[in-house]
């Protein structure tokens, strides 16, 4: 398929408090209504790391109208972590604030290109803490229609035991950002947000309960921590559908600057594009 039919527009949505969800919608100019498939990246990631151009361009051209985004806490504004500050108080209740605005945005027809939008058929697909951020608003959200994950977190807490107590501690500890070598902060409210909101952010205890049909994409390959979260997420609710890619590792293959897909990606996509394209 050809690119040039799809529009590609970018949004900004002021939330107060100096913070910003920045992203792009695309979708074909034609006159059909199109599934909403609203696309969550993961901790150190951001709407244009690596795959994500790629993968939204690619739903787009199938017909969807998609939706990538910063989260507003991400730290990233115009370059790669420009707003370390702002990460360093990243939290999951701020992450589905924005998650909250954005749809509340695209049922209100404000974001760009929304007219073509089928309001009453939103997708959640998310990839690693994307994914984590994507079951719990599915969970708390029953309206929508399907969620999807990519690697995705199904323990919240990206951090161990020793980490938090640092951070108790001193108020502030660092994780460094393998790609760009920056020492990223995080402070204490990440894990007073996880303990204020323990049951809400239970995805395993609250998967069972899960009434829209889900989607766990696992690659063999990925982080011990996430193939054991995907395990879990299997005997909690086996009626949901648990896919495994191959050879696949935490991005499929994909690196950062986007040097190309990979045989893994191209697996993942065709996967995901089953599966929804099979939801009544």
């Amino acid at each position: 398929m050809s690119l040039i039919n799809v529009i590609t527009e970018h949004f900004e949505i002021k939330l107060g408090d100096d913070l910003t969800v920045r992203g792009e919608t695309k979708a074909l100019q034609d006159n059909q209504q199109k599934p909403i498939l609203l696309v969550s990246h993961g901790f150190k990631a951001f709407k244009d790391w690596g795959f994500f151009p790629y993968i939204t361009d690619w739903f787009a051209e199938r017909g969807f109208y998609t939706v990538h985004f910063n989260f507003s806490r991400n730290g990233v504004n115009v370059t790669d972590f420009d707003e370390l500050a702002k990460f360093a108080d990243n939290t999951y209740s701020q992450d589905q604030r924005d998650i909250d605005a954005i749809v509340e945005q695209i049922t209100e027809g404000s974001l760009p290109q929304s007219a073509g939008a089928d309001k009453q058929c939103i997708y959640l697909l998310g990839h690693s803490r994307g994914g984590a951020n994507s079951l719990i608003y599915a969970l708390d959200h029953p309206e929508i229609k399907a969620v999807v994950t990519w690697n995705g977190s199904a323990n919240p807490n990206l951090f161990d035991d020793v980490f938090e107590a640092e951070v108790r501690e001193k108020g502030i500890a660092y994780t460094e950002n393998a790609r760009t070598k920056q020492q990223m902060p995080i402070t204490a409210a990440f894990f007073n947000d996880l303990a204020e909101n323990r049951q809400r952010f239970d995805i395993i205890g609250r998967f069972a309960n899960l009434a829209i049909p889900a989607l766990i994409l696992q690659g063999d390959k990925d982080f011990n921590r996430l193939l054991y979260g995907a395990s879990k997420l299997r005997e909690a609710a086996p009626q949901q559908t648990h896919l495994s890619i191959p050879g696949g590792t935490h991005t499929f293959g994909a690196v950062h600057p986007f040097a190309g897909t990979t045989p893994y990606l191209e697996d993942a996509l065709a996967k995901t594009y089953n599966f929804l394209a099979n939801i009544d």
